[in-house]
């Protein structure tokens, strides 16, 4: 991806990181404040989105910034390693406030939350929409599926809002009618929503899981990447192709042969060709490991190869 198109694509993560952080922070405060279950439980599903943000965003950033002196994905594995663990925390948390919900429906509940409490649920509302409508926009001028999916992550949690919402004012209508029954609706309300965090931590951890381990490629799934090399001026042929799958992004290894009578320097430069081509028309290949050999002089070369290399003086007897 390019300098601007990582950054852009970093800044909107960035704002939906911060974003959901704040709503968390002010949904839990406010879900404290009026004893409601339902947006304390709210508050943790914010919380999780900006998990699941953060951990794209640094699959995004090991992709553009894998040291040379260590080996591919090593640092994509630490922090996967370390999605996993915020991801089985989220997972307990989401579990506990389930728990709490469902203690709160079985034994009764005194009084519904305060009214205040539909401050925080319609500026979480309004502000879920805004980055939602943000991330899509720049998702689509930048053709990037994955943003767009970030996108939809922020109008399900408008979804989550609303059932709050419908919970908080349906607990404080029973109040108003006089119906103590409907005080349960706001603990309803945040049992339906842990069920929805919990369900965001069980995706977390197998996606975080997933991007642990290597993933070797099909056959289908390199011919684009085999169709490309095959086309560049000075490859013969491909010897070797594989492709590995970690997270969000791909590494590739090939073995090409070239003219055996073309120097070192030259076949140096065709692999370097090889490695831009690959990593421009592709942009989820991250990183491209290129091992040269000469072509058996004893079958015929292919017509990508340069007639005037013939004349070039030879390295490899």
């Amino acid at each position: 991806m390019t300098e601007e198109r990582f950054h852009k694509t970093e800044f909107a993560y960035w704002i939906g990181i911060v974003g959901n952080i704040f709503l968390a922070a002010l949904k839990g405060l406010f879900g404290y404040l009026s004893g409601s279950k339902a947006l304390i439980a709210d508050a943790l599903y914010s919380l999780s989105v900006a998990g699941s943000s953060f951990a794209v965003l640094i699959g995004n950033r090991a992709t553009k910034h894998q040291p040379d002196e260590h080996p591919p994905n090593t640092h994509g594995k630490a922090e996967s390693i370390a999605a996993i663990i915020v991801s089985i925390v989220l997972l307990i948390v989401g579990i506990e406030a389930g728990i709490s919900s469902l203690k709160a429906i079985y034994y009764g509940v005194d009084s519904p939350p305060k009214a205040f409490a539909l401050i925080a649920i319609t500026i979480s509302i309004l502000i879920k929409e805004a980055m939602f409508q943000y991330k899509y926009y720049l998702g689509k001028k930048l053709s990037s599926q994955m943003m767009m999916s970030s996108a939809r992550e922020h109008r399900k949690g408008i979804l989550s809002s609303f059932i709050v919402l419908l919970g908080v004012s349906g607990a404080l209508l029973g109040n108003y009618l006089g119906n103590i029954a409907m005080y349960m609706l706001d603990p309803l309300a945040g049992f339906i929503v842990s069920m929805l965090v919990v369900n965001m931590g069980y995706r977390l951890v197998m996606e975080s899981i997933h991007q642990t381990f290597d993933r070797v490629l099909h056959d289908e799934d390199v011919a684009d990447l085999l169709r490309t090399v095959q086309v560049v001026k000075g490859v013969i042929a491909v010897d070797h192709l594989k492709a590995r799958e970690h997270g969000h992004y791909v590494v590739v290894d090939i073995k090409i042969s070239v003219n055996p009578r073309i120097s070192v320097l030259e076949g140096n430069d065709i692999a370097k060709t090889v490695k831009q081509i690959l990593m421009k028309r592709h942009i989820h290949v991250s990183d491209v490991s290129i091992h040269v050999h000469p072509y058996d002089a004893g079958y015929p070369y292919k017509n990508n190869v340069d007639p005037e290399h013939e004349t070039f003086p030879s390295m490899l007897h």
